[in-house]
């Protein structure tokens, strides 16, 4: 394997960044339901200011034909070019307590190289512990609170906080092979995977960001102001129940994914929220339609604006 080290640009050095800083990541996998870790980086880089540690090469990690950069195009000539980033970062939480944060994209190649830099980072500049959040959907009801199952060697968070605990395979994420590799150097580490109502997974729901906050702060003690998230969670929420109380029938199949919730809290027989008695994986595909459905009007009539 060739140098891990080239993978990335150094921008500020291990002698320029306090040692024992808590890692944390949020990097989009194959499925980011409800926008959960999309929001939350954006969240915590549009919340407080930041310092680029190290940048990762795009040229190295990214199939730049599936993920095509942003031009801007003016009249004559291109004026602009974005190209996507993944690099970690040094910020400082409410209460000034420093942290690093990897966030961008998932690489789309090396990935075995890619978690070796992510060790040779973790030991140069000295992290304590590494946290990370993801996120899937599941038949759950958003009107109850979005659970966590947690990944990794810190077993007094796997023990307190994970409410499923499958043994499966799975279709993996970078992040999940860095914290295999982690795991490996006994460096302490915890994955949380938020569970989000299957038939809000496509829509941007900030209970879910605020659930992957609440996550890094169980792990970590970092503390973040997520009033303005909580909020745009309760706008959201209500708009889903005037949606169901003019619905019968869908105010009944959520009636049934909660029952269904409650009994595999209350150690029901049920073997996990995902499934029936006989196993079977349960859908409700007539809630995402017309719940989607409404949302869109609802994003739609926001759009238009007041009429004059």
């Amino acid at each position: 394997m060739r140098d891990p080290a080239e993978l990335y640009e150094v921008h500020l050095g291990p002698e320029s960044v306090p040692r024992g800083l808590d890692l944390v990541a949020g990097v989009p996998g194959f499925a980011d339901a409800g926008g959960a870790v999309s929001q939350f980086t954006e969240f915590l880089l549009g919340e407080f200011e930041h310092r680029t540690v190290v940048r990762f090469d795009n040229d190295e990690l990214l199939d730049w034909r599936s993920r095509r950069p942003i031009m801007t195009f003016d009249g004559t000539r291109m004026s602009g070019y974005r190209p996507a980033s993944l690099a970690v970062h040094l910020l400082e939480d409410e209460l000034g307590t420093p942290f690093l944060l990897l966030s961008g994209y998932e690489p789309d190649l090396q990935w075995e190289r890619f978690a070796a830099a992510m060790l040779r980072i973790v030991e140069d500049y000295g992290v304590a512990r590494t946290t990370w959040v993801h996120a899937i959907a599941m038949p759950v009801p958003h009107t109850r609170s979005l659970g966590v199952t947690v990944s990794g060697n810190r077993h007094e968070l796997t023990d307190a906080l994970s409410i499923w605990r499958p043994r499966t395979e799975f279709p993996a994420t970078a992040l999940h092979l860095v914290e295999y590799r982690l795991q490996e150097i006994d460096h302490p580490t915890a994955g949380f995977v938020i569970l989000v109502p299957h038939y809000l997974g496509e829509t941007v729901y900030p209970a879910a960001a605020v659930t992957a906050l609440e996550s890094i702060t169980a792990a970590t003690g970092l503390l973040f102001p997520t009033d303005s998230l909580r909020e745009a969670g309760r706008e959201f929420a209500a708009k889903i129940d005037e949606q169901l109380d003019g619905n019968a029938e869908l105010a009944k199949l959520i009636a049934t994914l909660e029952e269904r919730h409650d009994s595999y809290v209350e150690d029901n027989p049920l073997p996990s929220p995902l499934t029936e008695s006989d196993g079977s994986v349960p859908t409700a595909d007539r809630i995402a339609d017309e719940l989607q459905q409404f949302l869109a009007s609802r994003r739609a009539g926001d759009d238009e604006g007041p009429a004059d």
